[in-house]
């Protein structure tokens, strides 16, 4: 399906595993960044897939990016680099698809951005998450994090660079699930493959309106909902879903 250098992905009943593989540390330089773009495009498009797994290969999830390939003062190194980096991220968070972290690791930095731009959240008791920018005179990440952690909890991520553990992560409503390492990614793909088993046209509509409505108005929010119902009552996903229901069936949707 693809000839990757530093992603690994696998497909089984319709469950997609993506699993950053840049050793030792899976940290994302350029050829990551294409490499992620390419494989969401294909998967949220593809008819195979209806739910998607990103993990890290080894004891890292991503321990951020490679400063290796940081852009110099050179005009326009900047603006090229960041809009790599804008784009390594968006493909996961615009991916019509839900898309589930299995944070095995260090998730720092980018590596942390890259965990919070997915749908659901679950981290091994090992994992932690940490936003090391001021520590290097930078700042970044405060509209992704923010999203995920409470106004103080998000302020004391971002100015201590803290390390958030994998319990403590759970204890703050931004992961889903801890558990042992060693079951990480079986927790991530059973999740999946409970989604996989939903109507894929409601769940890529879900998926729409978590998208639309964060920053609507309730009403306008509510609003948008509803005009996603009235489109999928006619779906033929509905009609099979509904009539499985009825009859007290598993559906088969096509």
């Amino acid at each position: 399906m693809f000839d990757f250098e530093v992603l690994q992905v696998v497909v089984t009943d319709y469950v997609a595993v993506v699993t950053l593989n840049n050793p030792k540390v899976n940290a994302q330089n350029n050829k990551m960044r294409a490499e992620l773009q390419e494989a969401f495009d294909y998967l949220g498009d593809s008819p195979d897939v209806r739910a998607i797994v990103l993990t890290g290969e080894g004891k890292n999830f991503s321990a951020g990016a490679d400063l290796s390939e940081r852009p110099t003062a050179e005009p326009g190194q900047y603006s090229a680099h960041n809009r790599r980096v804008r784009a390594s991220f968006d493909c996961v968070l615009e991916c019509p698809k839900p898309v589930i972290a299995a944070v095995n690791g260090a998730a720092i930095g980018a590596g942390c951005v890259l965990a919070l731009c997915c749908d659901i959240i679950v981290v091994a008791e090992t994992g932690f998450m940490s936003m090391t920018e001021v520590s290097v005179g930078l700042a970044g990440g405060v509209s992704h994090v923010r999203r995920h952690f409470s106004e103080s909890d998000a302020r004391l991520m971002i100015m201590t660079a803290r390390r958030i553990s994998g319990p403590n992560l759970l204890r703050m409503n931004a992961a889903s699930a801890c558990v042992p390492v060693e079951d990480l990614v079986d927790e991530a793909k059973k999740i999946a493959a409970d989604i996989a088993t939903k109507s894929p046209s409601a769940v890529r509509a879900a998926k729409r309106s978590f998208q639309v409505t964060e920053n609507l108005p309730l009403q306008d929010a509510y609003r948008f909902e509803q005009s996603q119902t009235r489109e999928l009552s006619t779906h033929p996903d509905t009609a099979e879903a509904m009539a499985a229901f009825r009859e007290k069936r598993a559906p088969r949707f096509s």
